[in-house]
């Protein structure tokens, strides 16, 4: 089924859903015929059928609903941590430079919490919690800011050439005597 805006059921959606559930199992046990109950319940005879074989096998427990099944894996407090140990960075955890990659984060998951992530699950539960894909700029770290400004203000000035300035009548789309 498919959903508004691809989300998933709000928390009174899944609210309504378990009494329409709830409904189903009142009506079984009365002994209702499985095309009545889909009429009455508004659903489709297939869902009927399923919910009613749930219930023969479990009862009412069969039929209650199982939870989101994408709801997260890391806790809120596992985010937390989680947050803390990127903020170290890459250098701390052992790798080589200081780029976070999906693969390294994916990893680090699953040192920190016995949890495996694909790597677009990965990418999901990072923008969930505000992170943004960056492409950090390529500076050396021996770079000295104010030697570089210095250089661009005194030097950089002398070396590029001065630009010539146009005469009047003169035009760049015409070179001289090319009549």
């Amino acid at each position: 089924m498919r959903y508004a805006q691809g989300g998933g059921l709000t928390d009174t959606g899944r609210a309504a859903r378990e009494r329409v559930r709830l409904q189903a199992v009142d009506r079984f046990e009365r002994g209702e015929k499985n095309r009545e109950i889909a009429a009455a319940l508004r659903v489709s005879e297939r869902s009927v059928e399923r919910r009613r074989r749930s219930w023969r096998e479990r009862g009412a427990a069969g039929v209650a609903s199982k939870g989101s099944p994408g709801r997260p894996r890391l806790s809120d407090v596992q985010v937390a941590r989680l947050d803390r140990e990127l903020e170290r960075g890459p250098l701390a955890h052992g790798w080589a430079d200081q780029r976070w990659t999906l693969a390294r984060v994916k990893t680090l998951i699953g040192r920190m919490f016995h949890v495996s992530y694909t790597l677009q699950g990965t990418w999901r539960l990072l923008r969930r919690y505000g992170w943004s894909w960056q492409q950090p700029a390529r500076r050396a770290i021996e770079r000295d800011g104010t030697a570089v400004e210095l250089w661009k203000k005194d030097v950089w000035p002398r070396v590029t050439a001065p630009r010539r300035r146009s005469v009047a009548g003169s035009s760049s789309r015409t070179r001289p005597g090319s009549r």
